[in-house]
């Protein structure tokens, strides 16, 4: 049920998310907003990351194979880095491109319509935003927190428009509406530099599994249940080593015993049992090895 509600969701997702696009770029078009119409082919540019995902979902799904024997946890900070890469890679070129139209004296926007428009978009966005966070935490799920960042993404992009068209609207008659034709270009500059942020920060963090550099957090735990441990029952010593992966999370423990130790296989599993209660590790997508030496080179 967990992986058909996840894949669901994501189709759910990419169906919206291409309606959306459609109606964004022809309502750009129709309000000549420079700003509504990247707002429309970031739609298009986000949809193929969270297509990359459902497939990538649909692998984990079927669990681990000959090829890949540890599954295809690998694969979802690589779609990680795919996605946060386009949005990055779109955020820049928006900026260099409302730069552009302040440079050449902006354009006119019917901005009463793309308010209208930008609203629809931001409840849309927010609501979709909720909702896949929700879910994500619900089923564990680094695919549906990415696709929720994505639409986070969109919806601050929304509200930036609709902000900056409600101004636009407010000014006409007044002593400031010069400044009308530069705010569909100011409203697509403001909004590109708000986002650029959020795609950084992802990609750093899917760089960061990519590259399986140990999680702070998991490895506090280990270290401070192993540090417990190897006090009660007197062991020598143990290394651990750490690496976080998607959504799998990988410990591997050496322990160092003394010469003399006879520790049958009753007793190594329930040592690996007790470890196991203490670092919530029984889940799918948990894998912990202990294995025990007598032999400080093992560890």
């Amino acid at each position: 049920m967990p992986a058909s509600t996840e894949q669901g969701t994501l189709k759910f997702s990419i169906a919206l998310t291409v309606f959306l696009g459609v109606l964004g770029v022809a309502s750009g078009l129709t309000t000549g907003s420079q700003a509504i119409i990247f707002d429309g082919m970031f739609s298009f540019v986000d949809v193929l990351p969270t297509i990359v995902s459902l497939l990538v979902v649909k692998l984990i799904a079927r669990g681990t194979s000959q090829r890949f024997q540890f599954g295809y946890w690998h694969l979802e900070p690589l779609v990680g880095v795919l996605r946060d890469s386009i949005l990055a890679v779109a955020c820049i070129y928006a900026a260099i491109d409302a730069m552009g139209a302040l440079s050449s004296g902006g354009h006119e926007v019917e901005y009463g319509l793309a308010a209208v428009w930008a609203g629809i978009l931001s409840a849309i966005g927010l609501a979709m935003t909720l909702v896949l966070r929700r879910r994500a935490r619900t089923l564990q799920s680094p695919m549906l927190e990415l696709d929720a960042r994505s639409w986070a993404v969109s919806t601050v992009l929304s509200l930036a428009l609709l902000i900056g068209f409600v101004i636009a609207a407010a000014l006409a008659g007044t002593r400031l509406q010069g400044w009308i034709p530069y705010l569909d270009a100011i409203a697509l500059l403001s909004m590109a530099l708000i986002m650029l942020p959020m795609p950084l920060i992802g990609l750093w963090r899917s760089i960061s599994d990519v590259l399986q550099v140990a999680p702070d957090e998991l490895d506090s735990r280990v270290r401070a249940v192993m540090d417990t441990l190897v006090k009660e029952r007197q062991f020598l010593d143990y290394t651990s080593y750490i690496a976080k992966v998607g959504r799998g999370r990988f410990v591997e423990i050496h322990v160092l015993v003394t010469p003399e130790s006879r520790i049958d296989i009753a007793t190594a599993d329930a040592i690996r049992r007790e470890v196991s209660d203490r670092l919530n590790a029984a889940t799918p997508t948990f894998w912990l090895t202990i294995d025990f030496s007598a032999d400080r080179r093992w560890l």
